[in-house]
């Protein structure tokens, strides 16, 4: 008999280590769907209302709560209870007047508090690019979308100012370009993986290697108490132009 795919389940133990559910309480928890974030970077949203942000105390309930479409994904209602949830989406609950953004920490995902102004945008970073016909120029983020620029001449440096690893603002819930972010020395800059994850300052130094690829050069980034560290390209997203454009967690 063929493959018939993936499975629709998914028990406890070898669920990611920083979904905030009970291994041994019971044998199997909820698998998210197909979406914008890879399983180990994402916490479906019924999870997110029960486990992290305690608006509801069953799955039933949370799954009323999303089907009722009372809560908000980067700035639309997401009915889809399984949906996943992952790094720099907006999370909007307008009955209780709250909303959070999706950050990196140490462990993994955390759900940080931010104010109204904060929450009509969205940070997403450039991981490829292609020229279309006709000059227009396909943009592809982090989450999975897909943006298309339409520029008169794609040959032009004046006209084709985005690379990949920059990041662009994205205006909610109309997610229209708003912003763009260069990666560049100076700029300040989020880890979102490996060992320093969740620690953020200002690119100091960009490896520069022709033999190698650019995602794996080596960043140094200097954090607000002057202290430096290094990690790779691939895991710095730049997240404003001289100051962070988004709240986030204290430095520990």
């Amino acid at each position: 008999m063929g493959k018939k795919g993936g499975r629709r389940h998914l028990k406890r133990k070898p669920a990611p280590a920083f979904w905030p559910i009970h291994r041994k309480e019971a044998v199997w928890t909820v698998k998210p769907n197909a979406g914008p974030h890879p399983i180990s970077r994402c916490i479906p949203l019924t999870l997110v209302l029960r486990e992290v942000l305690g608006v509801a105390k069953t799955r039933s309930e949370a799954k009323t709560i999303i089907h009722e479409g009372k809560v908000l994904v980067d700035g639309k209602a997401q009915r889809e209870e399984l949906f996943p949830t992952g790094l720099m989406d907006v999370v909007s609950i307008p009955d209780v007047d709250k909303s959070y953004r999706v950050l990196p920490y140490e462990k993994g995902l955390i759900f940080h508090p931010i104010g109204k102004d904060e929450a009509l945008f969205k940070l997403c970073r450039i991981e490829g690019k292609k020229v279309l016909n006709k000059g227009n120029i396909q943009l592809n983020l982090h989450d999975g979308r897909n943006v298309l620029v339409k520029v008169r001449d794609p040959n032009k440096s004046e006209e084709d100012v985005f690379d990949t690893l920059d990041t662009l603002k994205i205006s909610l819930p109309n997610q229209e370009i708003s912003g763009h972010l260069r990666f560049s020395e100076g700029a300040p800059a989020l880890v979102i993986s490996g060992e320093n994850a969740g620690r953020y300052g200002k690119i100091v130094a960009v490896e520069q290697r022709p033999s190698q690829k650019r995602k794996n050069s080596l960043v140094t980034i200097e954090d607000e108490r002057g202290n430096r560290f290094q990690t790779t390209v691939d895991y710095v997203f730049v997240i404003g132009d001289k100051q962070p454009y988004i709240s986030l967690l204290e430095a520990s």
